[in-house]
């Protein structure tokens, strides 16, 4: 959530970078309903202080026996203690919609943040690996001979409808042996801390994070009212929601595998075939808790965490920085990492490395105490997939497919899959 003060000091500013994300100006219709709402809060104030005075000049009047006096002074305590009701539920429901307007403006971009519409003007930063050169022509994930057998979405249709699949046999072992490497590595290696975090949260987690109140439909519900979590950022980054942390606990950096749930309604038509757009699907999510002053830097080094697992896997990918109008809501900036998929014969998204500033922090409520003292600060947040699991698998099936159905595993899994280096035209490890 926005800064009301940063919008009253400088409204142009904020204008300013919300074009960046083709947006049209609203800092006219906030500052308009919040000098509203602030009117009616000085008028209830200044009624409530005519309301105490005239009670206080009623007692008075009665005391000396003046019963006139002591009328029209109690006949004005009531008409000013209804007046300042009034204007204190005008101000209560002015104070709602504003809340409400600056709950659906996304998060301002930096200003290296390239500007453009979609992802056609989003900027290559980083390329690594080169595509491998194939004799034959490569084939989409679930048309490769050896993962017919493990990867079952007519079983998955009966149960469930579309988008879902039934993993099985060596295809079900690789999907869970990708999840332990990598957050084997982001553990042992990066630093971050393995966290297990619930898959159902309140409405309140989910406004903390930026998914409510406007993309709901995105997300499933509960009749009980809980949300089935997007992702475990949700989870992890509201562990401080409320808090007031000591600076000297940050950085937090936090790495959990789960379950994950999207309804996808905003991305219907897209993707159907195989296991590329799922309803539910398994990921491994970073989150940074930090301070203002490493919040970017604490960025670079949540892509190279991410960058990481797709070197270990040899997968050849680039790093972009998505443009203003590409941007999720409530990034400052984002590296989306690509993977490629040979079947495809492009490259696809695996990875979003989101720094959120104190965005996130404002709609939580979350701060630290500066060492030395000082007012509470906000902290900072961020968030990136490190990696969806799903989509590296479908990387590691295309990459290392063979003429004959079989598939080739990167060497960093043949430890989780007992020694096992392919998956058999079969289906079957090897």
């Amino acid at each position: 959530m926005h800064d009301i003060r940063a919008i009253r000091e400088n409204p142009a500013a904020f204008d300013a970078a919300l074009s960046l994300r083709n947006l049209s100006p609203v800092s006219s219709e906030i500052l308009s309903l919040d000098a509203d709402r602030r009117s009616r809060i000085s008028a209830a104030e200044a009624a409530q202080a005519e309301q105490n005075r005239a009670s206080k000049e009623a007692g008075a009047a009665k005391g000396r026996g003046d019963d006139a006096e002591f009328d029209r002074l109690r006949a004005l305590v009531a008409a000013k203690k209804e007046e300042t009701a009034r204007l204190q539920a005008d101000a209560t429901a002015l104070d709602a919609r504003l809340r409400e307007l600056l709950l659906g403006i996304p998060n301002l971009p930096v200003e290296s943040v390239p500007p453009g519409k979609d992802e056609a003007d989003n900027v290559e930063i980083r390329r690594w690996g080169d595509p491998r050169n194939f004799e034959f022509t490569p084939r989409e994930h679930f048309e490769i001979e050896g993962v017919k057998p493990g990867m079952d979405f007519e079983t998955a249709a009966k149960l469930s409808g579309s988008r879902f699949v039934v993993l099985q046999q060596g295809v079900a072992r690789i999907h869970r042996a990708l999840a332990q490497f990598m957050i084997d590595l982001h553990s042992e290696e990066h630093g971050l801390t393995e966290t297990w975090t619930p898959v159902l949260v309140l409405s309140e987690m989910m406004e903390g994070t930026g998914q409510l109140p406007k993309f709901g439909e995105d997300s499933y519900q509960t009749r009980e009212g809980y949300w089935l979590i997007p992702t475990s950022e949700v989870t992890l980054t509201n562990t401080v929601h409320g808090d007031l942390v000591e600076h000297a606990t940050l950085p937090r950096r936090m790495v959990a595998h789960s379950q994950c749930f999207r309804s996808e309604a905003g991305s219907a038509g897209r993707d159907t075939a195989g296991m590329l757009r799922q309803h539910q699907f398994e990921k491994v999510e970073m989150v940074s808790i930090t301070d203002p002053e490493n919040g970017l830097a604490e960025h670079a080094r949540m892509t190279g965490c991410a960058q990481a697992v797709l070197e270990r896997l040899g997968l050849p990918y680039r790093t972009m920085v998505l443009c203003g109008g590409d941007m999720g809501f409530g990034a400052r900036i984002t590296h989306d990492l690509e993977v490629w998929l040979p079947g495809q014969g492009k490259y696809r998204e695996i990875s979003s490395v989101s720094y959120c500033g104190d965005f996130q922090a404002r709609r939580m409520n979350a701060r630290y105490r500066p060492e030395g003292g000082g007012k509470p600060e906000f902290v900072h947040t961020l968030n990136g997939s490190g990696l969806a699991v799903g989509r590296t698998l479908i990387a590691v099936l295309e990459n290392g497919q063979q003429e004959d159905g079989s598939v080739e595993l990167p060497a960093a899994l043949h430890p989780y899959l007992g020694g096992k280096t392919r998956l058999g035209s079969d289906g079957r490890l090897a």
